[in-house]
């Protein structure tokens, strides 16, 4: 008699942010679709968030279901409730929000000593080291999930070799370009650009989470990378080199196919699905400007303004995301409640959504033909695989990585032109004032050929002539395989 087969059960660990749940809930969905058993971890709070679109994936009669634990905020010292990244009033609590997530490796330990079948192995976001552990108490292979890109991965690791580091150190200040070696492109960056420059200033907690993080990458069993090879082959071959083993499983996002998939991703929409479609379906193909920072980037109301202004100058059809963390009593005064606003100003020509919107919906849309972004990795990607040129504004993080993965590497927009993070405290640096803004949009939806333009529009052909112009650019890398 053949021996009893079990089911395969993927427990799936996601760092409690945006940007780590949404991928890898999605790539939940592709695993369930392909027969497995799927579950994936997270908190009360966050599994409100997304149970929709996880209930939505059941309803079809795939084994994908949500488990929420407690998260112990106030044991590690966060205000109750924090149980998201985008919930923490300063990013100064960004230490006790990685001690809050290790103090849920006790309960995980008991939740899968309860689930059946058993877990065979799990997917943990590459933010949370100690998930390895919980794989050896049980004996399972444990796998990476990166959310970033090889060319951040690559780039990354070229530059910390001791070589690398000590050509960055002599640089003679923060803003002085220097060189990325022994990759495809000629890539630049200067010391304020990289993630490492923040290190100190975040406190040495976060240095000894992102030397675990490095520690734990040699004992996982591979590697999954939101990527594709296709625009990413150098530097795909790059790091495969020097990780344990590396596939290429994105990008995820292309699995939501239908309406309602586009839109339960995250929070609830702040907005009408119909509301939203009806002003996207009024507007000429390739006209309309997506602008949106992301679920972590605050804006003060100064640079609110600044964009806000920038945006009203390009004569563009815009949406524009302002996350409720950005508003305040001034910002929102000039939006839209004092006279002569900036929704008064521009009418129908802008609609500004005030929270979460569904990004995937909107940037798969005929009309939007440029996205105005923070170049967070998931952004970047979504923004390709929709086919939309892009104007980069990095802010954090890894973003100037992507920022030059997109202008340079894959010739996929324009930057908007800052040099520096916006929370390096370099405000002159990181302020970006409104002709900037129009001048990027410009030049992105315009191209370089303004008679040709005039002509385009004349004969109501515009959108069409300007995708023509950005594939002839090599822009609109199109999605050859999921």
């Amino acid at each position: 008699m053949a021996p009893e087969s079990h089911p395969l059960h993927f427990l799936l660990v996601p760092l409690l942010s945006q940007s780590h749940i949404i991928p890898l809930t999605d790539f939940g969905k592709l695993l369930a679709q392909r027969g497995l058993t799927v579950s994936i971890v997270t908190t009360p709070r966050n599994f409100i968030r997304y149970r929709a679109a996880i209930s939505l994936a059941a309803s079809t009669g795939l084994q994908f279901q949500i488990i929420p634990l407690e998260f112990p905020c106030e044991e590690a010292g966060l205000p109750p409730g924090c149980e998201n990244m985008d919930s923490l009033t300063s990013m100064d609590l960004a230490p006790e929000f990685f001690v809050a997530c290790e103090l849920l490796e006790v309960p995980l330990l008991k939740l899968m000593a309860e689930l059946r079948p058993r877990p065979s192995c799990i997917v943990s976001t590459n933010a949370l080291p100690w998930t390895q552990r919980v794989a050896d108490r049980f004996n399972i292979p444990r796998y990476i999930f990166e959310t970033i890109s090889c060319f951040t991965l690559f780039c990354s690791h070229v530059l910390s070799s001791d070589r690398t580091q000590e050509m960055i150190a002599a640089a003679a200040s923060a803003s002085e370009p220097f060189l990325v070696p022994d990759i495809p492109h000629r890539i630049e960056l200067t010391k304020a650009q990289l993630p490492q420059a923040k290190k100190k200033s975040a406190g040495k907690d976060i240095e000894t989470v992102i030397d675990q993080i490095k520690r734990a990458r040699s004992s996982s069993r591979a590697t999954l990378v939101n990527s594709f090879e296709e625009i990413e082959s150098g530097y795909v071959e790059g790091y495969a080199k020097v990780a344990r083993t590396l596939w290429c499983i994105g990008p995820v996002s292309v699995c939501n196919k239908k309406p309602a998939e586009k839109l339960d991703r995250g929070n609830k929409a702040s907005i009408d699905e119909r509301q939203c479609m009806s002003w996207l379906d009024s507007k000429e193909a390739g006209t309309v400007i997506y602008a949106c920072f992301g679920s972590l980037c605050r804006i003060s109301a100064a640079q609110i303004k600044e964009i806000g202004l920038g945006l009203e100058a390009s004569g563009f059809p815009f949406i524009w995301i302002v996350r409720d963390a950005s508003l305040n009593a001034q910002a929102e005064e000039w939006l839209g409640e004092e006279k002569n606003s900036l929704e008064e100003r521009v009418g129908e020509r802008g609609l500004i959504i005030r929270g979460w919107a569904p990004q995937v919906m909107i940037l798969s849309h005929r009309s939007v033909g440029g996205f105005l972004t923070h170049c967070g990795w998931n952004s970047t990607l979504e923004g390709v695989s929709a086919g939309v040129p892009m104007i980069t504004w990095p802010m954090f993080a890894e973003q100037f990585y992507n920022e030059k993965f997109v202008v340079h590497v894959l010739g996929t927009g324009v930057r908007v032109g800052v040099e520096v993070g916006s929370d390096t405290g370099d405000e002159k640096s990181a302020f970006v004032k409104w002709d900037q803004v129009k001048r990027s949009i410009e030049e992105l939806m315009k191209g370089d050929d303004e008679e040709e333009r005039e002509e385009e529009e004349e004969r109501g052909s515009w959108g069409k002539g300007r995708e023509r112009r950005w594939k002839e650019k090599g822009l609109l890398t199109r999605i050859l395989r999921c």
